[in-house]
């Protein structure tokens, strides 16, 4: 059962992912999940900036990875963050998930995304036309945490 992690500044290929994930026989199912640089309703956004703690960063990322494995059962987990400057409609996060079954493929996804959003070192400025931002944490990735937490 393998793990991938890797925060990059680079792109990254959803195909060349996906087929490392497929190629474990016993995983009737991979999920992937891709997260974009999107719109935002209240500023013209123009990029956005990632900063993570090298070190510390891919060490939170196996972690939320080898729990994944460990609950679901699952075959290889990818997890890749991307750092640096980012435009409008750029990928930012890639976690893919092999597993037996479809279910425990989709649980161990969202469960990564959900714990990296609130666990994981990372820090986003949003650049507008009228200046940059500091991201702040959101209630409802809190809140999804501790769904996660309560369920267990």
């Amino acid at each position: 059962m393998s793990l991938t992690i890797r925060v990059q500044t680079a792109d990254f290929s959803l195909a060349d992912e996906y087929r490392v994930l497929a190629q474990d026989s016993r995983c009737g199912a991979v999920v992937t999940f891709t997260g974009l640089v999107r719109e935002l309703p209240d500023a013209a956004l123009t990029a956005m900036e990632l900063e993570h703690y090298p070190g510390m960063t891919e060490h939170v990322l196996e972690q939320l990875a080898q729990q994944a494995q460990q609950q679901w059962q699952t075959g290889a987990i990818t997890i890749i963050h991307r750092v640096g400057k980012l435009a409008l409609n750029e990928q930012i996060v890639f976690v893919g998930v092999a597993a037996p079954h479809r279910k425990a493929a989709f649980a161990a996804a969202m469960y990564v995304m959900d714990f990296l959003k609130t666990q994981a070192p990372f820090w986003k400025q949003e650049l507008t036309a009228s200046g940059r931002y500091w991201v702040a944490a959101k209630a409802s990735d809190q809140e999804a945490q501790q769904q996660w937490q309560r369920d267990a």
